[in-house]
């Protein structure tokens, strides 16, 4: 598996960036998880937009979703430009019904995901947790039958990470607050949160996003290596792992 970091933020991106999105690749399958502000332009660099195979959604607030009408453009305009007739699954929740109505279009179709059932698309088998979160989220885990991603999407802390991340090779985990901040009040998880799921977990390697648009994003990777003292980074742009 192959995963690159195409939006870091959280609530709004820096200049020239992008709000939460990653694309995962296995051999020739291409999975965009999350299309905030500022996806499609920098999701660009990495791939052309029509060799995106399917897209997969954890909630419908503005900083996951906001550039899915533009990818949907993106392939209708590309679509006629190739003379192709291709439709692009998106993948979503449907318990927020006019979130889900808005994803299916000319040439995309949104399709309903149960939480408590094993998704497979592509090489990927996708499993939720429900989050702790304003509005209906959903954590994956997600692993090609050799290694294994969690990615919290939004959510404050529940005892239940412990157990959804165990052993997983990369937990990509929401990080939009400092240790002596409150972020269960705005449903995010803490630097010393995401530490301690990691530790408790057993994670081979955390990469801290959601990221805050105040502070040192240094003191964040500090707080939370207190806790967890495996491999950590700071979520940046283009960054890539693969296993």
């Amino acid at each position: 598996m192959k995963l690159t970091i195409i939006g870091r933020w959280g609530a709004y991106p820096a200049a020239n960036e992008a709000t939460s999105a990653y694309l995962l690749q296995k051999d020739d399958f291409t999975l965009l998880i999350d299309v905030g502000s500022g996806a499609l332009s920098s999701v660009q660099n990495y791939v052309d937009v029509m060799d995106i195979d399917a897209v997969i959604l954890s909630h419908y607030h503005h900083d996951h979703v906001a550039d899915i009408g533009v990818l949907q453009y993106a392939w209708l305009v590309q679509s006629i430009l190739r003379e192709q007739d291709e439709i692009l699954p998106i993948y979503g929740h449907a318990e927020d019904k006019e979130g889900f109505s808005n994803l299916t279009s000319e040439n995309t179709e949104g399709i309903a995901y149960d939480p408590k059932e094993t998704l497979e698309v592509g090489p990927f088998n996708i499993t939720f947790l429900k989050t702790v979160h304003p509005a209906p989220c959903y954590g994956m885990r997600i692993t090609d039958g050799e290694s294994s991603i969690v990615y919290t999407a939004d959510t404050s802390y529940q005892k239940e990470w412990t157990d959804f991340c165990k052993d997983v090779d990369l937990l990509i985990a929401d990080c939009n607050f400092y240790a002596n901040q409150d972020g269960a009040s705005a449903g995010h998880l803490t630097s010393k949160e995401v530490g301690t799921i990691a530790s408790e977990a057993n994670v081979k390697e955390l990469i801290l996003s959601h990221l805050p648009h105040y502070g040192d994003h240094q003191q964040l990777l500090k707080e939370a290596s207190e806790q967890f003292h495996n491999r950590i980074q700071i979520a940046e742009k283009g960054l890539v792992w693969i296993k």
